[in-house]
Formats: C-alpha cells, structure tokens, sequence
C-alpha cells in the first residue's frame, strides 16, 4: 500500500496512470538493506499492456531505473500475465489489464552508503523509465515511455557500542559488542594465530581515522 508519507512520482495518460514508490523504511535506503521499487500501471477499462515474450512489432513493458554510482539494481520481477487470444490473428499474447505491480529491488553498496564514514549527501535521486504499449480490443496505441524521478532519502546503519566501529557518524546504539567480539578474536586466534596483528592494525587505522573525523566537527 501506498502511504501519505512515502516518496513517490505518478505520470503517465488516462490509457496507463504510471506511479513509483519506495517499500519499507519510511522511503529511506541505507547501507546493508535491499529496498523494493514498486513501479505501479493502472490501465484504464478495457486497456492491456504487453509481457514478454511478443511478435516482432510489438513492444513488451520495461522497467529501468538509473542513479548515482554505488546503487545497485537486482532483476527485475514482473507479476504473472494473463493470456489474450486473438481468433482473427490465431495468437495468443501475454498481457496485463486492471492494475500491475512491477518491483525492481536495489540496495546500495558503501560507495553511496558506508558503515565506516559520514553520509556524503542526505538524499539522492532515482530515475524510472517504462516503456510499454497499451491496446484495447481494437487498436494497439503507439508505443510510449513514461519517465519518473524519485527523490529518497539516505539513513546511516545502527551499529553497536565497540570503539572500533564508533565515531564513524553512524547510529550507535546502546547494545554493547565487547564480550562477543573477545569470543570473536579468541576463536580467530586459535585458527590462525597471524591473524591477530592484522586485525590490531587494521584496529589501530580505523581508530585514527575516527579520532580524526571528530577532531574536524
């Protein structure tokens, strides 16, 4: 369902009323998370757009979404079609009719979203196009592409109370990771005793670099 608070766009014509939203986190995307796009066609009374596969000269519905480097688009999935026979053509087409739901999910990676750094931006800008073609039992109208631009917001990740991962201008939470993290590097230790100094220096950077960023505030 689609909220009052949740980022969309709409667009479109009466044939096909085209609309984008955001499922889950209030619209927002942080690092870790997979968001699901929700790209929704109500067709008009009467009107069906085409699925995959379809004749040469017919164009199917597409979905695709373009944004900053460091976000990241799975596949697409495409809700079950029904099947329209044409008797004068003895063909059978995939099609949609009523009101289709189409999901692109997407996450983003560190580049766009990082655990270990501030926020570069607090929202970023996500553009949808679909292209169909909508027809009746009569006529089939001219192909057409219906561009959206969504605007969401960013979140930083919630992470627990070790000094390590803190001052980084994440969400620190109140959970503390001290006793599981000592189990951690003792059982790491066991299996491969070289492992330790690496993980001490590698410690040691993201300390400085933290001591670092909140001496710059």
């Amino acid at each position: 369902m689609l909220t009052d608070n949740t980022p969309a766009a709409a667009g479109g014509d009466e044939e096909v009323r085209v609309s984008v939203f955001v499922q889950g986190g209030k619209g927002t995307i942080r690092q870790g998370i997979v968001r699901r796009l929700i790209v929704r066609c109500e067709l008009g009374e009467g009107i069906h757009i085409y699925g995959e596969p379809v004749p040469e000269g017919m164009i199917a519905t597409q979905v695709e979404i373009n944004g900053p480097p460091g976000l990241i688009a799975q596949d697409t999935i495409y809700p079950p079609t029904e099947t329209l026979r044409l008797e004068s053509m003895n063909m059978e087409l995939p099609v949609w009719s009523g009101m289709v739901d189409i999901v692109v999910p997407f996450y983003p990676t560190g580049e766009l979203a990082s655990e270990t750094r501030p926020l570069d931006t607090k929202s970023i800008e996500i553009e949808v196009s679909v292209r169909y073609q909508a027809c009746n039992d009569e006529v089939c109208f001219p192909p057409k592409t219906v561009t959206l631009n969504i605007e969401l917001d960013l979140d930083v990740v919630d992470i627990p109370v070790l000094s390590m991962h803190m001052g980084h201008g994440q969400r620190e939470s109140n959970f503390s990771l001290a006793p599981h993290m000592l189990r951690l590097v003792l059982r790491k230790f066991r299996q491969n005793p070289l492992g330790l100094p690496r993980f001490i220096f590698k410690t040691i950077g993201l300390e400085m670099a933290a001591a670092s960023r909140r001496r710059g505030k």
